[in-house]
Formats: C-alpha cells, structure tokens, sequence
C-alpha cells in the first residue's frame, strides 16, 4: 500500500441496517470491528435501534462527536425499516455534520452470507473494504467470464407473492472484494432463477464459478432455486442469514472508500419497482 493511505486519518464509521427483521449495528476502524450489536427485530427497530447505536459507541469506547461518518442501509427490504435507518442516518449526520452513505442492504447481505458460509477471512474482507479504489472509483463487473472458477451470491430478502428483493454479486477465485454483476431490483423468482440459468448456460464449463450461494430469506423460494441445482452447471447453496453488524460495517467502509458522500437532505430509501414486464405479467398470472 502506498504511504498516502498508510498515513490517511482513521475513519470511524456508524453503520447500521433495519431493512429486513435483523438489526445489524457496527462502529468500524477503516476495515477493523471496533463494536457490533446483531439481534433478531422484527418490528421493533424503532424503539431498538438508538439503544443499539448507544451499546456500540460504549463498546467501542468513542463518543458520537469521535466519528468521521454514517452509513446506512437504504434497502431494499421493508419500507417502513429502510425509512427508519435512513431518517436516523440523516439525523444523526446533520445534527454532528458528519457526511452519511447510503449502502445497498443487499451487498452487505450478500457479503455476510456469503462470508459465513464459505469461510472468508473476516480481517482479508476488513482490508479489501477499506482500501482505496482504484482510479477513484470500484467498477462494476463487466460480464461474467472475469470470475472463473470464482463465486456468485445472490441476496434474496422475501417480497412475498413469488416476489423477491435480490441481485447478483460475484468474488474472484484469486480473491478480492465481491462486485457486482446485476442490480438491486424485486423479482419474480422464477424468472429471475431462469435468468440466471441461462448466464450459466452461456459459459463454458470453465468459465463458470465454482459455486453459487443464494443467502438471506431463501425458505420461501426453494423451487426457484432449485431449478439451478437441478440443471448441475454449478453447485448451489442455499444459506438462510440473518445480517449481522459486522458485515454491514464492512459493507459501509466499502461504500465511503469507492463513492463521495451523499447529500444529507437528498438521501433517500430504495424502494425498487418491479420491472414492467414482470408487473404485467403478476397481474395477469
């Protein structure tokens, strides 16, 4: 690394998510877990999440007036869930003047479940999170063949009515930050799971990763995910997760190093919209 980003000021980032029925709060050091709090929330993320923020500034050892940032989940997931991070998120950043990032819940989703399951070195992840990225900015996945042998995760987070909030990430097999390859969006799973096949089918077999990790809510989508496990291009997993603080801390690093901040007023929820064609097609299903 250079000496640039060795000599860098620290940067201690709040970040927290309440978009699906988890609370995940971190206090992160660049890519290093200071503090996290976890806990399942179901509706309670209004009367819970101050408490949360509060036990990890404590655990940490810093004062709210210590940080350098916030970041927040803006979903998608739960509307009235986004709408509370978010608020608090804005809140918190222009009572203390800090700049706030908005963080996509299912890139953090993806990344803890994905972490957890195939063993990923959590202080490897806190390193790629907080290094610089490269010509200022991470970019997005071209296409598929760039990681070979490497891994897809797909975040589902339940939408109901065949319905899921979800997108495709994928890590190379020499390792590195996960990028991604399709975006935050709700889908039908069928389609979505035939999309996805015929990526797979697409490449050749050694072009193809080396396995495919569905986490988050899968419970309610098997058979969609089970029309990848059936074709065997790849071996799927599905990895029912919970998200936990310290990956959407990861996740809020990663966010700080590759975009600017946003605009405290204009920091919004994302909500997604079904894609038209999928739309009228629920509507005439």
């Amino acid at each position: 690394m250079n000496n640039n980003y060795e000599q860098r000021p620290q940067q201690r980032l709040l970040a927290f998510d309440t978009s699906t029925s988890s609370l995940a709060v971190a206090v992160m050091e660049d890519g290093r877990l200071l503090a996290e709090r976890s806990m399942h929330a179901e509706r309670d993320h209004s009367s819970l999440l101050v408490t949360a923020i509060k036990e990890c500034l404590d655990a940490a050892g810093l004062s709210k007036r210590e940080l350098t940032g916030i970041a927040a989940g803006v979903g998608p997931g739960s509307y009235t869930g986004i709408r509370i991070a978010v608020t608090t998120a804005k809140t918190l950043a222009w009572a203390l003047r800090l700049p706030v990032y908005g963080v996509s819940s299912l890139e953090a989703l993806a990344l803890g479940g994905w972490a957890g399951a195939s063993g990923q070195d959590a202080a490897k992840l806190g390193a790629w999170a907080a290094a610089p990225a490269e010509a200022g900015r991470a970019k997005p996945a071209a296409e598929n063949r760039r990681y070979a042998g490497g891994h897809w995760i797909v975040p589902l987070v339940d939408a109901r009515r065949g319905q899921a909030y979800t997108a495709l990430f994928a890590a190379p097999a020499s390792g590195g930050w996960p990028q991604r390859l399709a975006p935050d969006a709700i889908r039908l799973m069928d389609g979505w799971a035939g999309e996805l096949l015929q990526r797979l089918t697409a490449l050749e077999p050694q072009e193809r990763p080396a396995a495919v990790w569905f986490v988050g809510e899968t419970g309610k989508h098997e058979a969609a995910i089970g029309q990848l496990r059936s074709a065997a291009l790849a071996p799927v997993h599905p990895v029912p997760y919970e998200l936990e603080g310290i990956f959407m801390g990861m996740a809020g690093v990663k966010r700080l190093r590759t975009f600017p901040a946003d605009e405290v007023h204009s920091l919004e929820p994302n909500y997604t919209q079904l894609a038209e064609a999928e739309a009228k097609r629920l509507r005439n299903g």
